[in-house]
This record gives C-alpha cells, sequence and structure tokens, in this order.
C-alpha cells in the first residue's frame, strides 16, 4: 500500500487524539495515501434510500445463542458453513490461525463470571463466539484508517480489509479476542473448487472477523450460522439454538426470547454493550 512509517505515525496520531473518525475523504485529501475501496466499503455505506427491496433492516441487529439447545455437532456446522462463504482459510498452525466464528467452553467465554460453584453441566457446553457487533465498539475507536467502522444503519461492525494497514490497534482493542490477523497469504490455503466467488479473498497483512453475514443480508437472507442451526433444528424437532433479530425492536423474536430468558453477555463490566447474548 506504500506507506511510510511517518506516513502511518501521522494517521495513528489522529486516531490518538480522538479524531479516529475523520471521513475518509479527508484522509484521501491529506495525502495519507489511502483511497477508498471501490468493494465492500460502497457495498456496506450504501446511502440512506439505495437499499435493495429485499433486504432484511434493522435499528440493531443482534444474535442470541442458546447453549442448552447447541451441541457439538451444530457448533461445528456455524464454523463450517461461516468459513466456507466468506472464503476463510483453515490453515492447522495456530499461530496462523483464521477464525470468525468458534466453539469455547465457559470459563474461556466468560472469564470474570466463572467460579468453583458453577454447575457442572454448563461447563460441558460448547458456547459459539464470534464478533458481538458492540454498541460501544472499542475497535472502531482506534482505527486510524477506519478500516472497521460500525454502520449507522444497523449497529453492524465491519471490516473493510482493503483499507487496513495491518496495524493491529483493534485487535488489541477487542476485549474478547474475535479478530484474526493474516500472517500468511490466506489464498493459498483455500482450494479452488471450495472458493465462494461472491466473497472477496484476502490477502497478507490485514485484519478480519464476523460481519453478521452484511451481504447475506443484503439479499434478504439470515446469517449462515443461523440458517444451518435452523435447518438442524427441524430435523432434530427441537428449537433452533441461534436467534438473529431486531434487539430495538420489542415485537422481534430476539427481543422475545430476551425477555423470557435469563441471558449472558462477555465482560459486560466493560461497557461495550455486546448484541451477542447466551441463553443459559
Amino acid at each position: 500500500m506504500g506507506v511510510n512509517r511517518r506516513k502511518f505515525m501521522k494517521i495513528a496520531g489522529v486516531s490518538v487524539l480522538g479524531l479516529g473518525a475523520v471521513p475518509a475523504q479527508v484522509l484521501a485529501e491529506d495525502g495519507l495515501g489511502f483511497t477508498i475501496s471501490e468493494t465492500l466499503l460502497h457495498f456496506f455505506h450504501k446511502p440512506a434510500g439505495t437499499v435493495a427491496r429485499e433486504a432484511l433492516t434493522a435499528k440493531r441487529w443482534g444474535m442470541a445463542v442458546n447453549v442448552r439447545l447447541l451441541d457439538d455437532e451444530m457448533a461445528n456446522a456455524c464454523m463450517e458453513v461461516c468459513h466456507r462463504i466468506h472464503n476463510v482459510p483453515k490453515i492447522d498452525n495456530p499461530k496462523h490461525e483464521v477464525k470468525w466464528i468458534w466453539p469455547d467452553e465457559f470459563k474461556h467465554a466468560f472469564t470474570s463470571q466463572e467460579h468453583e460453584h458453577i454447575e457442572e453441566g454448563l461447563k460441558k457446553l460448547p458456547f459459539l463466539l464470534m464478533c458481538n457487533h458492540c454498541v460501544n465498539a472499542p475497535c472502531c475507536r482506534v482505527c486510524p484508517t477506519q478500516a472497521t467502522f460500525k454502520r449507522e444503519s444497523d449497529g453492524i461492525v465491519l471490516m473493510d480489509m482493503h483499507r487496513c494497514i495491518g496495524c493491529r490497534f483493534c485487535m488489541a482493542a477487542c476485549p474478547y479476542g474475535s479478530r484474526s490477523f493474516n500472517w500468511v497469504d490466506p489464498r493459498k490455503y483455500l482450494k479452488e473448487e471450495d472458493e465462494n466467488p461472491e466473497y472477496p479473498t484476502r490477502m497478507k497483512g490485514v485484519v478480519e472477523k464476523c460481519n453478521f453475514c452484511a451481504e447475506r443480508l443484503a439479499k434478504g437472507k439470515i446469517p449462515a450460522c443461523v440458517e444451518i442451526c435452523q435447518e438442524m433444528a427441524k430435523k432434530k424437532g427441537t428449537e433452533p439454538p441461534l436467534v438473529f433479530g431486531d434487539v430495538d425492536d420489542p415485537d422481534s423474536e430476539l427481543r422475545q426470547l430476551l425477555r423470557s430468558s435469563y441471558t449472558l453477555r462477555r465482560k459486560p463490566e466493560l461497557g461495550t454493550s455486546p448484541n451477542v447474548f447466551y441463553v443459559v
């Protein structure tokens, strides 16, 4: 991208001073060498009134994960379908691993709420983890190029990987470990027959994460992980463990579930206000 140390420090300084929300146009006019991506940035930043008729919309998208209904088979299916449609590489080296969604144990997911007297059954359940699409997302505040940003229309925290300069400020700011850095070229790990041509591949040196399937919402489809869980739950004759909906709509299925169930959010004491809830 041709960014030298002086230019990088200039941008980083803007972020530290609290001016990280400077419009992309200003960065371009300031001669810092950044251009507005004509792919993801334009797609995710569509002006009001240009949303496709079939698109699913909400004031604030959120998700609930009922861990008592989620088994290992469903959790693995969620990870597989998410990574496949988003061209997330499968890299065996754990130091280079890239993941958008993954199952983990309660003690790792809820470090501030784990204690010695917790229900034994809860310890063995798979907790499906991903980006929490926080209301007060610290990753957005620290990004010097606005490569990570929160969409005003529905609160989804998105990544324009074409603008990411690999500083990893967002990874340091995220308290949930929800972001991955491409230490190696991820395209080398994608099989041509498995690659999804409808979603862009990435390059070495950029950060990526879950995007609540924003590209599917634009086409009137629910997130892939929610869809696969609905299909599997129907075959099993159970309720789907994942519910996606508008947190700000009191009549949405998600809000009804949150009203009737006890839920947890990861590290609520930090004030980030995650939009992913766990029914326990």
